[in-house]
Parts: structure tokens; sequence; C-alpha cells
């Protein structure tokens, strides 16, 4: 997976930050984004990342998810 490809949530993550949900449970499987990047530093050094892939959804809405719960469309 690499910054530019196109993505699909295959799992269900439920999440609570989601710009036309705020602060109610909502299950991000089936949606579609783009991966706009991996976290790999932070301010110049090295990070091993919990959420290291960062995808935007929509113009507003972007997350950390983890590899396992995206497949490349």
């Amino acid at each position: 997976m690499k910054v530019g490809d196109r993505v699909r949530v295959k799992d269900s993550v439920v999440i609570y930050h989601h710009p036309e949900h705020r602060n109610q449970p909502f299950d991000l499987k089936g949606t579609e984004g783009e991966v706009i990047g991996i976290v790999t530093q932070w301010q110049g050094r090295p990070v091993s990342a919990n959420l290291p892939i960062l995808v935007q959804f929509t113009k507003k809405f972007k997350a950390h998810l983890r590899e396992n719960e995206l497949e490349v469309i």
C-alpha cells in the first residue's frame, strides 16, 4: 500500500469523530477513500504507529487505520 492508492475499509471499524455523526458511533465498513500518508516518522524521528495508514474519505474527513483493515481497489 502506498500514497495515492484507492482503498476500501473491509472490516468493521467504529469511530466517533466523523463530521456528520459527531459523538455517535459510525461504522466505516465499505467506505472508500485515498491513502494520503503513511506514518513512519514524527519530527524527524522514526516511530512505530499503531494506526499508520492515513486515509482521506471526504474533504472534511480523514482517519488513521491499520493496513489489515483496508483493501486496495
